[in-house]
């Protein structure tokens, strides 16, 4: 790592040895309902698009989980999987009765990988339809509907000739012109939102949402799984009800009442289709980040309730959102992590203070919690990557486990050797945007410092991407106990 580089990261005064580590909070054990985790130490959803079509456990899915799990995290999430057995690319599914044997194999080989120590938790996910972003004359000439009012305001009565007109104007005028979905549309991709409420299967959401959510958890739990995680976060449809932009009239939007209603209802269908021995929290987030958003004190809320409806863990993260993302390029898709909610979301080096980006909206969550009578733990994430900074946040009670993505990602082995007092040979992250933009392409996600270790035993061997990545992280063989 070069010396600027390293500059950037958070500085470390001290790694703990193992007696430090042993004694230290973050590797106590944590009640999480009805399961119980080793450590407080949580690798949190990622999705690797090592699945394939089908959306099935491949040997690479089964190779990534068994990775982090030698590494012994108290809790491992698995990748948002989907709860319909639609097309979604090389995304996990539990969307049929085909998918239970695929994740029985993936419950099983992480168990074994780190030694039945790791708890195995599942993300369940939905989400609406979005379109690749069409060439602007494409959009003109065939997608867009021409309207009574369209033909009205450009005084010709022929589509054909509305067609052709637009065909000359310049961005400005098509902003002018166009209503503003269609103009999105043109711009970024259709994209459907859960207000969509003139077409059937929107309005219908919250009749057929929470029976789809809970066959897949039962599945979920057949295959072995000791947890669900509800994906409520980012730019999906659970986080969509919840959202403060959220405007339907039918009970389900406009106040937080109504907006967090059908997920209170999907956690109650969860919660009964699976064994007591299951434990079922969510995902969420502490802060939308855009506009016209929800803010902390709006988490907060969503916390108590998500606590008073019994869910065994409150999981929070932040930003994400489609509204702001970035422009795709023709024939590509809009991503959520592009604009500045994807920028808190998953914090780089080119934010000024990258670290614990997350922590102020996390505790009033937490504070409201306690507060209103409530011990449900809550996880924090977000730019937390030292053995001091987690425990100090555990100390004060800023939350009750500490979820690392990216630092997990470059090192899956971090947490076993911050307890065996190794701290100094952890391979830290450099937090640059290199895995986000494989993940916003759907490549196969890696790490850019597994490549930069020369001379390893594997290197012959080790299983590579067509363009020569390595797709796992290098082995680590524990050399000596160092000096106490």
């Amino acid at each position: 790592m070069s010396d600027k580089r390293r500059e950037k990261l958070l500085p470390v005064t001290h790694w703990p040895t193992e007696e430090e580590a042993r004694a230290s909070r973050w590797f106590t054990p944590l009640s999480l309902g009805p399961v119980t985790a080793a450590t407080r130490t949580w690798v949190p959803a990622m999705v690797p698009w090592r699945s394939n079509e089908a959306g099935e456990v491949t040997p690479e899915v089964i190779a990534w989980y068994e990775r982090f799990a030698r590494g012994r995290p108290g809790v491992l999430v698995v990748e948002a999987t989907g709860i319909r057995d639609v097309p979604s690319g090389p995304l996990l599914r539990a969307g049929d009765e085909r998918c239970v044997e695929g994740l029985s194999r993936l419950v099983a080989a992480v168990k074994a990988a780190s030694g039945g120590e790791t708890k195995v938790f599942i993300q369940l996910i939905d989400f609406l339809a979005i379109k690749r972003r069409p060439t602007r004359e494409a959009f003109l000439s065939r997608f867009l509907e021409v309207t009574p009012r369209l033909r009205a305001a450009l005084g010709l009565t022929d589509d054909a000739a509305v067609r052709a007109h637009l065909l000359t104007l310049d961005e400005d005028a098509l902003r002018s012109l166009l209503p503003a979905r269609d103009f999105e549309a043109m711009r970024m991709g259709l994209r459907e939102r859960v207000t969509d409420t003139h077409l059937p299967h929107i309005e219908g959401l919250p009749r057929t949402l929470p029976s789809l959510f809970a066959a897949a958890a039962q599945r979920c739990a057949r295959a072995g799984f000791d947890g669900v995680e509800l994906h409520f976060a980012h730019a999906y449809t659970m986080a969509s009800f919840l959202s403060a932009r959220n405007t339907r009239a039918d009970g389900y939007g406009g106040s937080r009442e109504h907006r967090v209603r059908l997920p209170l209802e999907v956690f109650r269908a969860v919660r009964a289709a699976v064994p007591a021995s299951v434990a079922v929290g969510c995902r969420f987030l502490a802060d939308e980040i855009i506009d016209d958003g929800n803010r902390a004190h709006d988490a907060a809320f969503f916390g108590v309730e998500f606590a008073r409806a019994g869910m065994d863990f409150l999981s929070l993260s932040r930003g994400g959102k489609f509204e702001d993302a970035k422009q795709p390029k023709v024939g590509a898709s809009a991503y959520p992590y592009t604009g500045p909610s994807g920028h808190e979301c998953m914090p780089t080096t080119k934010l000024a203070v990258p670290w614990g980006r997350n922590v102020q909206a996390v505790e009033e969550v937490k504070r409201a919690v306690l507060g209103a009578g409530f011990a449900t733990p809550v996880v924090l994430c977000g730019g937390i990557a030292t053995f001091e900074q987690a425990e100090a946040l555990l100390e004060r009670g800023s939350a009750d486990a500490i979820a690392s993505a990216r630092q997990s990602l470059a090192d899956p082995d971090w947490f076993l050797k911050l307890r065996t007092g190794r701290g100094a040979e952890l391979r830290r992250c450099l937090f640059t945007s290199y895995c986000e933009g494989l993940d916003q392409a759907h490549e196969v996600v890696t790490c850019q410092l597994w490549d930069r270790l020369k001379g390893l035993p594997d290197d012959a061997t080790a299983a590579r991407t067509d363009d020569g990545r390595r797709l796992l992280a290098p082995e680590w063989e524990p050399g000596p106990s160092p000096s106490k």
